[in-house]
């Protein structure tokens, strides 16, 4: 009996991991929207700033001009002005309305990674905060059902085996690290690539960002694709 449980839950863990994807997306679609995190503009006030628990005992230390850690990245984001970009948000899962909306209620505006949350994972995630993390914003780019993590997000994906394959659309991912989403070629050799993501120095927000391509594949990042990315 106890042969035939470990064969099952084989099996069943198989067919997770194998199964179809939960959504489908264009790769227009997927870029599109990831402009929209990159463009978003947004006016906070004081008010969205945060430097201590939230109301569940979460540390949050929101990425805004008075956040200046002695080691690591100073924040970015000033309030009573004009700010682009959705800050990063540890676990953050917003859309651009939630996030507006979450700004209009006098929520923090976004969250700092630290070795301590990643120590933490799930359980350091604050509830009361707004914005995205690099997982999330691959999930929101395919039109995930929730927010997939680095160690997960693949689980519907085939690994993309040769670089010239790539298209926009398709990721590169570090388990348990980051995530980036592909957006295309920034030199003709392919020795450049340019991609989106957050969370990444220097400024904690949705960036595009131009990256050596054997720079990234010696830090371990692989490159795959979503099995419900259509062209």
């Amino acid at each position: 009996m106890k042969l035939r449980a470990v064969v099952l839950s084989l099996v069943l863990a198989f067919t997770a991991l194998a199964g179809p994807p939960p959504s489908t997306v264009t790769r227009k679609e997927a870029i599109a929207m990831a402009e929209r995190y990159l463009m978003l503009t947004w006016t906070p006030t004081g008010k969205n700033i945060l430097h201590g628990n939230d109301a569940n005992g979460i540390r949050v230390e929101t990425p805004d001009t008075t956040y200046q850690p002695p080691t690591g990245n100073p924040g970015w984001w000033q309030p009573g002005g004009k700010n682009t970009g959705m800050p990063y948000k540890w676990g953050g899962f917003d859309t651009p309305e939630s996030f507006l909306a979450g700004v209009r209620a006098a929520r923090p505006a976004g969250d700092t990674y630290t070795a301590e949350k990643r120590r933490l994972l799930d359980a350091a995630t604050s509830k009361v905060a707004v914005g995205i993390d690099c997982s999330g914003l691959v999930s929101r780019c395919w039109k995930l059902p929730h927010a997939f993590s680095t160690r997960t997000i693949t689980r519907f994906c085939d690994p993309v085996k040769d670089l010239g394959d790539l298209r926009p659309g398709d990721i590169f991912n570090t388990n348990n690290a980051h995530v980036l989403l592909f957006a295309g070629w920034a030199k003709p050799d392919r020795s450049r690539l340019l991609a989106y993501e957050t969370g990444a120095p220097p400024v904690m927000k949705v960036l595009l960002d131009d990256m050596g391509t054997e720079w990234l594949l010696a830090k371990g990042y692989k490159p795959w694709r979503y099995r419900g990315m259509r062209d």
